[in-house]
């Protein structure tokens, strides 16, 4: 990281040995390249695409998983599945899935008399394309979490609640919810961090395209690094990730104060 910080200063191209300072050249050159804005609010996009919807999608999984109903096994080892399945080769399936002309999502439409879309052709859908590969493969992860947090939530207080009149909802939106607060917080956390890392299903299914629509900050520094070979540039868009998770972290951080119930 710190040798990251001291390139950053410097236009060195990761070829010839000379490494001339540049000062602050590079993260101005950014600052004021409408790309890196762009780039900066897709990060956003992705990251907040991701996580919201993960952590609601997986409870409510795991909400309904929750218990001892016959197959309840089956259906979680199956949801856990993808997480354990190399995102390249799950980026590959659904590559086919999104394909426009024979791809299974598009004949899922036709049959309802939708038309058909260029998932990850179009700037419009190339970017919800990818969080809705993403959202898929973690939703098992955050599904076993929720299902450990919920097991420990003391069954006396739900049969309290139950004999005060409290219906489904309020247990679980009074009771489950801010019990398994903590758990919330992890797998925000996590979430938040692994967006912003996402790198693979980007390069497998769109390569930041089109036209730059689903170009992430870590893409960017990709690009910059071992395409273009600016290693001064890249490690200055690595100096402004590591600030960006450090701001998403102390936020979610902050957050919690007020919403995380420990006891």
């Amino acid at each position: 990281m710190l040798y990251s910080f001291f390139l950053s200063f410097t236009n060195w191209d990761m070829m010839t040995p000379e490494i001339h300072f540049v000062k602050f050249y590079n993260y101005t050159s950014l600052l004021k390249d409408p790309a890196f804005y762009k780039t900066l609010l897709n990060t956003l996009t992705f990251a907040v695409g991701t996580t919201i919807p993960s952590i609601i999608l997986g409870l409510l999984i795991a909400m309904a998983l929750n218990g001892t109903r016959r197959g309840t096994g089956i259906y979680r080892t199956v949801i856990f599945a993808p997480y354990i399945t190399p995102m390249v080769a799950v980026s590959i399936v659904w590559s086919w899935i999104f394909e426009p002309r024979v791809g299974l999502l598009n004949f899922v439409l036709s049959i309802f008399g939708l038309p058909k879309l260029n998932w990850l052709q179009s700037a419009d859908t190339a970017m919800l394309s990818v969080i809705i590969v993403t959202v898929w493969k973690q939703l098992g992860w955050i599904m076993i979490f929720y299902l450990q947090a919920i097991r420990r939530v003391p069954k006396s207080l739900l049969e309290a609640a139950t004999i005060d009149g409290a219906g489904v909802f309020s247990k679980f939106f009074k009771i489950t919810i801010p019990l398994i607060s903590p758990t919330t917080f992890f797998l925000i956390i996590i979430s938040t961090i692994n967006s912003l890392q996402a790198y693979d299903q980007i390069q497998v299914l769109t390569q930041g395209g089109p036209a730059g629509a689903t170009r992430t900050m870590l893409y960017y520094y990709y690009q910059e690094a071992f395409e273009v070979f600016n290693a001064g540039k890249a490690s200055a868009i690595a100096v402004f990730l590591v600030i960006l998770t450090v701001i998403f972290s102390l936020i979610e951080t902050a957050v919690s104060k007020k919403t995380v119930h420990y006891n």
